[in-house]
């Protein structure tokens, strides 16, 4: 069996390595650079404290008064473009208590064994930076403490049991950090990845197993016949095989829309900038929750990464976004300075408007499957992701705890 990847970060390479090491025969279609595109300045981290849907309580009201801030965590560009109403109009309706303990307990369930996985990777060779520091969510108040513990039950069925630490306790944890800080939630399983390196090591070990990887093959057209799909056209020609896996990320919206099936994927964009060497010394990763900023410290760097802009396919940088994110780590850690960064990085995160991602077989299609909408959680969900891809093209078999992320739930 031939597989037809379209997408080279990390959810597309995961999928075509799991695939081909299982037998299938793979090639993977990306557009630009393999691992370059959302992938690459994410926050480095295997987040399973940070699970949670961004559709939350409470976040349609705190978006309204965000709006007037352009430097503000969350930022809904205005506009009328009807996509762009349609997706935000269908978000509000899962900003509810109960849809948020649903997507993090469905979303926790598919990412329960991603430790386990990435071993495995390891195991089999691949070779990536890998840290195992935990995870402390920061907070200023105790009202967003309050707010993050009310889903603690969950994550506790899990396994996920964090340390409540309060005041003196929370600098003894991290001893970089300002005394405003006052209350944290220390969660020791969480990983830290540093992307590159990891999306480096999937197409070293795709290629050792045979795959094919075309960079910088945009894809202009899907070839069908009938309820079947033949292949993709590029512009150096035709790839053709008996499976499509749409693993593009924010583009997997416009090809599936091309298909006569469209998927409400659009573009949440995210900003990261480094920092070489780090300007403090940290013991463990963070996010400063009540700024909703990632600070993770990685081999001879510190990476910042936060912020949600909902807008179009912009991948232009707002300054005012890159120095909020700066500003809260200079309040955060009181030794920050004014050290030098590199260039900041913009990328465009697939969201979905339940915040949940789509995984599964593209309904009216007998040949084509999907794997995106993780959102900021792609790398902690790529492993499981493609365990669940090589189920249902390999084996023909929906796996249980996949079913929520069925993209059957958007075409009823």
């Amino acid at each position: 069996m031939r597989v037809i990847v379209v997408g080279g970060g990390v959810v597309g390479l995961a999928s075509a390595y799991r695939l081909t090491a299982s037998g299938a025969d793979v090639v993977v279609v990306e557009a630009g650079a393999a691992g370059q595109a959302a992938s690459h300045g994410n926050a480095a981290k295997v987040a399973l404290a940070e699970s949670g849907p961004v559709p939350a309580p409470g976040m349609i009201l705190q978006g309204l008064r965000w709006m007037l801030r352009p430097d503000s965590p969350l930022y809904v560009r205005p506009s009328l473009a009807p996509a762009h109403v349609r997706f935000l109009v269908r978000m509000a309706r899962h900003c509810t208590r109960a849809d948020f303990r649903r997507g993090l307990e469905v979303t926790l369930r598919l990412a329960e064994g991603a430790g386990d996985l990435f071993d495995d990777w390891t195991r089999d060779g691949l070779s990536f930076e890998s840290h195992q520091a935990g995870v402390l969510l920061a907070f200023e108040s105790r009202e967003r403490f309050d707010e993050q513990a009310g889903s603690l039950d969950i994550f506790e069925a899990f396994g996920l049991v964090p340390e409540h630490l309060h005041d003196d306790a929370v600098r003894e944890k991290e001893p970089a950090l300002s005394p405003r800080i006052r209350h944290g939630l220390f969660f020791r399983d969480d990983r830290q990845i540093e992307p590159d390196s990891l999306t480096r090591a999937l197409v070293k070990r795709c290629q050792e197993l045979g795959v094919e990887v075309l960079e910088h093959t945009p894809v202009s057209k899907v070839l069908r016949q009938g309820d079947r799909v033949t292949g993709v056209r590029t512009p150096t020609g035709d790839v053709t095989g008996d499976v499509l896996l749409l693993a593009a990320g924010v583009w997997t919206g416009p090809l599936s829309r091309d298909l006569g099936v469209p998927l409400p994927i659009r573009p949440g964009k995210g900003y990261s900038v480094d920092y070489t060497p780090g300007p403090v010394s940290l013991t463990t990763s963070l996010t400063l929750e009540d700024a909703r900023v990632a600070v993770t410290p990685l081999d001879g760097k510190v990476r910042l990464a936060g912020t949600m802009e909902f807008g179009g396919l912009d991948l232009r940088i707002d300054q005012r976004r890159v120095e909020a994110i700066k500003r809260a780590a200079a309040h955060a850690f009181p030794d920050w300075g004014e050290p030098e960064a590199a260039a900041p990085w913009a990328g465009l995160r697939p969201m979905t408007p339940d915040g949940l991602p789509v995984i599964g077989q593209l309904p009216a299609l007998r040949n084509v499957y999907v794997a995106s909408g993780h959102g900021m959680l792609g790398l902690t969900l790529a492993p499981s992701t493609a365990e669940v891809i090589v189920e249902m093209i390999l084996r023909e078999r929906m796996p249980l705890a996949a079913e929520p992320f069925s993209p059957h739930r958007f075409t009823r």
